[in-house]
């Protein structure tokens, strides 16, 4: 068993890079790629006052990775999530962020036109310029915390601008060098954007007689130097992050090329919030309907199974048969709807809250119901989280309800018709006996299995529900992250979504056996 166990944990790996690498490539072929609704809006993210949009457009790209190839980004996303690491440790900041080395500088487009030579790594250290100061005064690892976060914070800060001009201004560039492939006649190096192919251009000799060609040359030598204060200003960052001023994030395997360390989801496109935070938020919410819902399906739907299986043909099995059809013919979005017109709505009914999971008032609240100083009656936190919850969880258990009730009907009329339930009839054992001993006990096969899809289809189906009662759970954000084309979040629930259902047919497996003792995995 233990090594069935570890070989289906080890499969896992290559299933969920293969569910994740799909989900990345529908999002990355679906019109606008990754983060279109991001490039559309402008995102949270400033990319500096009186930016044009296609400055904005490229400081995105150039932030998020986006203008590298899909695999190339899928590879970047993995190895984040990897809690294997290759190359130098993140460093990790005071408040809990975890960083890594800046990205290199793309070098800038046919800047051999315009000058002799440009920055390269490493080689603006120790330089006058942006961020030298911060080099010349870098601390200790043993001086203050606030020096060391201070010193960290000037340097990032520099670079985070220094880059900002520099892809601003490469944008333009580009666009300047679109005007110049239509002066000299060649639009087929124009892109959609209006961006002129430096590739393509650099191979063909400039023509310095253009009319616009005096307008380009005064863009590349102001992008030149753009250029070199920026890789200045990262040199200086990466000198900072090298000086080991904070705790390194993982465990060194071999210093400087492998390590082990916690998986990193991400920051979030449309939020600026780290995932994992917005997860933490979220799972627990979408975890307590479903830990409520999944007890009442079971203890409804086994017993009414039974009982219809037990007394078939007669008016139980018809009754039960008749809600099952009913309430499966029902849809979950419909059903939402009503509740809320009827049951929720003041004009009506208005037994239960509209939306959320807490009253407004929950941060005062005892968790346990009481009496008030005034000798009123208080919910209390518990039992208010109970009131909330009572509308999506009904919505999410009818449905479970109406089809594990039908399959352990199913199962049991077949048991009931098999040779060693004759014989314990023959010997005489109590038909109570032969119901929950021989019956039930061989019909929980086909219930373990209803089991290992119930939970990871209510954990993934729990959106809808989610959705129309306004609760903050992850249903709620996978839609939002779709709407958004958010890659990060996306991504992360898919992963979670996909590790729970996989982990639930390894569960089914364990209690397939455990239910069985005929069932042995070698």
């Amino acid at each position: 068993m233990a090594t069935y166990i570890l070989r289906r944990l080890l499969l896992m790996i290559p299933t969920l890079i293969g569910i994740t690498f799909l989900i990345f490539m529908l999002v990355a072929l679906a019109p606008g790629g990754i983060g279109a609704a991001l490039r559309g809006s402008g995102g949270t993210v400033d990319a500096g006052g009186g930016a044009s949009r296609a400055e904005a457009e490229a400081y995105l790209e150039d932030r998020y990775g986006l203008d590298d190839p899909a695999p190339i980004q899928y590879l970047r996303w993995l190895s984040r999530i990897s809690p294997v690491k290759f190359g130098a440790r993140n460093t990790v900041l005071p408040n809990g962020e975890v960083v890594s080395g800046p990205r290199e500088l793309r070098p800038p487009p046919l800047w051999r036109w315009f000058g002799d030579s440009i920055a390269t790594p490493g080689s603006s250290v120790g330089q006058a310029g942006v961020g030298a100061a911060v080099v010349q005064e870098l601390p200790k690892p043993t001086d203050s915390l606030a020096l060391r976060d201070r010193t960290y914070r000037e340097a990032s800060q520099n670079y985070a601008k220094s880059r900002l001009a520099y892809v601003g201004a490469r944008a333009e560039f580009l666009q300047r060098l679109g005007e110049y492939a239509k002066a000299i006649d060649r639009p087929d190096l124009v892109d959609y954007k209006g961006n002129g192919d430096a590739d393509a251009l650099e191979a063909l000799p400039h023509d310095r007689s253009s009319p616009v060609y005096a307008t380009l040359e005064a863009h590349g030598r102001a992008l030149i130097g753009l250029h070199n204060a920026a890789q200045a200003s990262r040199d200086t960052l990466r000198e900072v992050l090298d000086a080991n001023l904070f705790e390194q994030a993982g465990v060194p395997l071999i210093p400087g090329l492998l390590s082990v360390g916690t998986p990193d989801l991400g920051q979030s496109f449309s939020s600026g919030r780290r995932v994992s935070e917005m997860i933490a938020k979220a799972l627990p919410v979408t975890m307590t309907l479903n830990l409520i819902a999944l007890p009442i399906i079971y203890l409804i739907a086994i017993p009414s199974g039974m009982l219809s299986a037990i007394r078939k043909g007669e008016w139980p099995d018809v009754l039960v048969g008749s809600v099952v059809v009913a309430l499966w013919s029902v849809p979950t979005v419909w059903a939402g709807v009503l509740a809320i017109g009827y049951l929720a709505d003041n004009r009506y009914l208005g037994w239960f809250p509209v939306a959320g999971l807490h009253d407004n008032s929950v941060e005062i609240m005892r968790f346990l119901p009481s009496f008030d100083a005034d000798g009123l009656w208080q919910r209390g936190y518990l039992l208010d989280m109970f009131w909330h919850a009572a509308l999506p969880v009904l919505c999410l258990v009818y449905g479970g309800f109406a089809v594990l009730a039908k399959q352990t009907r199913a199962a049991m009329l077949e048991n009931f018709s098999a040779d060693f339930v004759r014989t314990a009839k023959a010997k005489g054992v109590a038909d109570r006996s032969v119901v929950l001993h021989h019956v039930l006990r061989n019909s929980l096969l086909p219930l373990i299995t209803m089991f290992a899809s119930v939970f990871p289809a209510m954990l993934s189906g729990s959106v809808v529900i989610e959705k129309i009662f306004s609760v903050p759970g992850m249903g709620s954000m996978i839609l939002e992250s779709i709407a958004l084309r958010d890659r990060e979040v996306l991504l992360a629930n898919t992963l979670i979504i996909a590790a729970v259902n996989i982990l639930a047919l390894l569960l089914a497996d364990i209690l397939y056996a455990m239910a069985d003792p005929r069932i042995a995995y070698k």
